[in-house]
């Protein structure tokens, strides 16, 4: 026996880019409307916003997770570090101590990191401050979920700050018969872990593929029961490049016997380095380094404004140099030289592997290009 409630189900499973996708039979039986996505320049810092708002990272302001920010710093207060020896002020335990303090203390959110070496920390701001899932999350436009929450459509929102995939699976096949919710968001994070680890074992990624599948039929036979027209789109994104070749960008500007802060600052990150200049010699020798490097480019300001992420401000950097795709940064704020990853996202969007992915059983209304479309394809549940 059915009702006239309806169901829609969104669920973004972290880095399933098109290239993983392309030839494998993926819930390709009840999903039958594929395509690859455009995502943007940057990491899920930026791009999970854009799909949540339709919107660029210009427009929402959410890029990198750390921009320019001396006068409101919450970490203002630690500029004593910079007297302090780097083998103390910036090691495993004091990144730990000051994730504490963010996360406990200074209000920078549950799921704050110190991916930037906290002898810096003073002159950044943290984007993330309030959760990105819940209403009011996104600094420069409505989400999603402010939308919902406007229109009075019961939702539910499961994601990896509570819950394991399996766990948010469970929790969302319960949640089906238990609540009178209509729109359901789920994200799954853990196929980014696997990636970054094992995008070349076939075998790995089958098996987790199979895992997927097995959990999102269940759950899509479930909410047939309730709505034999249950809409359930599968989406990411991003996807992910492999990674062919280390370049240590950190030691190449090091080198230079440039000052911090004096002169320049700079946060590296795995697939790009931003840069403050306080000083015409810094920017002349740091542009000069960068253009005899051959494992990246320095990005104009017109491409940055066509891909998005050009901020008035330049709080995400004055400067920008992208790698080219397979290369990593071999010493980075994010990944330091005990982690060697395989795959890697945060390159151009022009790279092929780079795309994202987008199945759903339900043509969506309009064209979808990009993974800012992904917003209208939710804006239509509320009809």
């Amino acid at each position: 026996m059915t009702t006239e409630r309806k169901i829609h189900i969104f669920v973004l499973i972290d880095a399933l880019g098109w290239r993983f996708l392309e030839g494998r039979s993926f819930l390709d039986d009840i999903l039958p409307v594929r395509m690859p996505l455009r995502t943007v320049l940057g990491f899920s810092s930026g791009a999970i916003p854009t799909i949540l708002t339709g919107l660029v990272p210009s427009q929402t302001g959410h890029w990198n997770l750390f921009y320019y920010d001396p006068a409101n710093s919450p970490f203002r207060w630690l500029r004593f570090l910079r007297y302090v020896p780097t083998s103390i002020a910036d090691n495993r335990v004091t990144r730990k101590i000051m994730k504490e303090l963010g996360r406990r203390v200074l209000g920078m959110g549950p799921t704050f990191e110190c991916h930037v070496s906290p002898k810096l920390l003073p002159w950044f701001n943290y984007v993330e401050r309030r959760c990105i899932y819940e209403t009011h999350g996104v600094s420069g436009g409505p989400s999603i979920f402010d939308r919902l929450e406007t229109s009075g459509v019961p939702y539910r929102v499961y994601t990896y700050h509570h819950w394991t995939d399996a766990e948010i699976m469970s929790r969302a096949r319960r949640e089906l018969h238990s609540t009178d919710a209509r729109f359901f968001f789920l994200y799954l994070s853990e196929m980014d872990h696997l990636l970054h680890e094992h995008s070349r074992d076939d075998r790995e990624l089958d098996r987790k593929l199979d895992w997927y599948a097995a959990g999102l039929r269940a759950l899509f036979e479930d909410a047939r029961q309730i709505d034999p027209g249950v809409e359930l789109s599968v989406f990411s994104d991003h996807g992910m490049t492999p990674v062919t070749r280390h370049h240590d960008i950190m030691r190449e500007i090091e080198s230079l016997g440039l000052r911090t802060p004096e002169d320049y600052l700079a946060v590296y990150d795995s697939t790009m380095a931003r840069f403050w200049f306080f000083s015409d010699e810094a920017r002349r020798a740091v542009i000069a380094r960068l253009q005899n490097c051959d494992c990246g480019r320095i990005l104009s300001e017109n491409e940055l404004r066509q891909l998005g992420v050009l901020f008035d401000d330049r709080r995400y950097g004055e400067l920008i140099f992208l790698l080219h795709p397979g290369w990593l940064v071999a010493r980075s704020d994010f990944n330091g030289p005990q982690w060697i990853p395989v795959g890697m996202h945060g390159y151009h969007p022009d790279d092929p592997h780079s795309d994202a992915s987008f199945l759903s059983n339900r043509a969506p209304r309009r064209a979808l290009r990009g993974i800012e479309d992904i917003y209208s394809c939710m804006s239509e549940a509320m009809r």
